[in-house]
């Protein structure tokens, strides 16, 4: 967790409102950093409804195994996150681990360990001594209470700059529900169907198979288009908690994911997915510069996908924006490189809406002035044109600077 703060974060940090079912504390284990919470606990209201998604890395940690099994069951009891530590690459021992601080979690809370899920973020491949866990857990508990998601937030934080929250609301029926969700991730982003570590909670009274639905649906122009550096994390996991508080009060009990009365909390999901995929491209690490990629006129969406992420995702691109240079070339590169259908003669690029390139060339009307002022914005959107299709896409990334360098270099010490 870095003391200084990321340009490019929030004004200010919200503390989202209570959600009925959910109470959230934060201790200290001392896993790795001192003075500071490193340890998160929720316990839910019997009844909740659980709905993940997961890293499709072939090497996932300890926790995503034991979460991508119980979410299966489609309740959640408790949740347990810590920080300092990924349990990943650590074999038998991060599975007995999981195992031992699900059973403390459980006994603390006064469930079964099958319905506490469980998340760990930090270095990769060092041994997790959960016995740190023993009692810490017992004493979170006990000062367990709704709210206090910030707090929550700041627990899960790594090299992070900012703790992340969101909130919306909508109508269900007769009853407003809530949604708010906290989220950690600065390094090693690039999802693949989930995002670093961020865990959705609602009162809303949304059925397991439903609620899975809107999450899978919902990750795929939010989380997952979003990139750092184009490594995509052993430990990635999402998961969306519904403890149906609101059927007391009016909300009609959802069954499938399709039912219309979901419009309008289907737009609110989606704007909480939003905002905390936003606040990590914000918080990349050593980002000077929030960047929006749009891709217009490909074959296809996925088309349009695939040359967004090979825009981001490029060392070159993305170090041509920290310098504040309107390196075209770069962006052509990009485009060339992705394997998708592109037409070098078609293509027209812009930056914060200047256009700099037209049809296989640099624009008539180039003005060097005008592009490096331009340039030197916090944010940048680029957008490329292919003029093959209607294919469009958005992804969301940051600049890359020598204090990303040095933040991954220093990463184990």
């Amino acid at each position: 967790m870095s003391t200084t703060v990321s340009p490019l974060a929030p004004k200010e940090f919200i503390d989202p409102p209570a959600i009925e079912g959910v109470r959230l504390a934060a201790g200290s284990a001392g896993i790795k950093y001192k003075g500071r919470t490193d340890v998160l606990l929720a316990a839910f209201d019997k009844g909740t409804a659980v709905a993940g998604v997961f890293t499709r890395s072939k090497c996932p940690s300890a926790p995503v195994e034991w979460c991508r099994k119980q979410v299966k069951r489609g309740e959640a009891s408790g949740l347990v996150v810590n920080s300092g530590n990924a349990n990943a690459f650590t074999g038998k021992n991060g599975k007995d681990q999981v195992r031992f601080t699900t059973e403390l979690a459980a006994k603390a809370i006064g469930c079964k360990a099958s319905g506490v899920f469980i998340a760990s973020t930090g270095v990769i491949g060092e041994p997790l001594d959960a016995k740190k866990f023993d009692g810490v857990l017992e004493g979170i508990v006990a000062k367990a209470q709704p709210g206090h998601f910030l707090e929550a937030a700041r627990a899960i934080m790594t090299t992070d700059t900012f703790p992340k929250t969101a909130t919306a609301s909508a109508k269900l029926g007769k009853a407003t529900v809530t949604i708010c969700g906290i989220a950690k991730g600065a390094g090693m982003i690039a999802p693949d169907m989930a995002t670093m570590l961020s865990f959705v909670f609602t009162d809303a009274p949304i059925a397991p198979k439903a609620l899975q639905k809107l999450l899978s649906d919902g990750v795929e122009d939010t989380f997952n288009a979003v990139t750092i550096d184009g490594d995509t994390s052993t430990s990635d996991t999402l998961l969306l908690f519904a403890t149906g508080a609101a059927a007391k009060r009016g909300a009609p009990r959802i069954k499938k994911a399709q039912d219309p009365k979901l419009k309008e909390f289907r737009k609110a999901l989606m704007k909480v997915f939003a905002d905390l995929s936003e606040q990590v491209a914000r918080d990349g690490e050593g980002a000077r510069k929030l960047v929006e990629i749009t891709v217009e006129g490909a074959k296809s969406k996925q088309s349009a996908r695939r040359i967004a992420m090979s825009i981001a995702n490029s060392p070159l691109v993305k170090t041509a924006i920290a310098g504040e240079d309107a390196n075209w070339g770069r962006v052509v590169m990009a485009v060339g490189k992705a394997g998708e259908p592109a037409d070098r003669d078609r293509l027209a690029i812009w930056f914060n809406g200047i256009r700099v390139a037209h049809k296989g060339a640099r624009d008539p009307s180039y003005d060097e002035a005008a592009v490096s002022e331009t340039m030197k914005k916090p944010e940048i959107s680029l957008k490329v044109a292919l003029g093959l299709g209607k294919g469009i896409d958005r992804v969301l990334t940051c600049d890359l600077t020598k204090e990303y360098v040095a933040i991954n270099g220093d990463y184990r010490s």
